[in-house]
């Protein structure tokens, strides 16, 4: 078992394609949001869980942070400190998610559009990808080999 957790965080494989995952997924969450931050504000709005003066700063600042990381994951420039905000953030949406379902309240996470009626997964759903984005997010961030693709190998 301890052979094969080794092999597993030091396949440079496994890194990239972990990485690819989530730099596109951050890039691609992120347009919509960047385009129409009125739209992602009533979002966020919707969570219910924000002080109504700051909504309006995470709905202009965290498409951006997620664009940004997203660029620079995919890019290689300093993976391990763009895995840590990807898995930071995922880890706050994993909280807003899982205190929204406890309280039974139904909304939509604006994760990959603004515009769209109705909710394209269940809160459930969409908490377990995050989950999985998170594992995917730490098997960067505890990669120890040589990285493919990376610019200039910075770790």
């Amino acid at each position: 078992m301890n052979n094969l957790r080794k092999n597993v965080l030091e396949n440079s494989w496994i890194e990239l394609a972990a990485r690819w995952i989530l730099d596109l997924t951050f890039i691609y969450a992120s347009y919509h949001k960047i385009l129409a931050p009125a739209d992602f504000a009533k979002i966020v709005y919707g969570y219910d869980l924000f002080p109504h003066n700051l909504i309006n700063l995470i709905a202009i600042f965290l498409p951006f942070i997620e664009l940004i990381s997203g660029l620079t994951l995919i890019l290689g420039i300093y993976p391990r400190s763009a895995v840590l905000i990807i898995n930071g953030m995922l880890f706050a949406f994993i909280i807003v998610l899982s205190i929204n379902l406890i309280l039974g309240h139904e909304f939509d996470c604006g994760c990959f559009s603004v515009k769209k009626a109705g909710y394209l997964s269940s809160a459930e759903t969409t908490l377990i990808r995050d989950i999985i984005y998170l594992i995917l997010g730490l098997q960067v961030f505890l990669f120890s080999g040589v990285r493919k693709g990376c610019v200039n190998r910075l770790n």
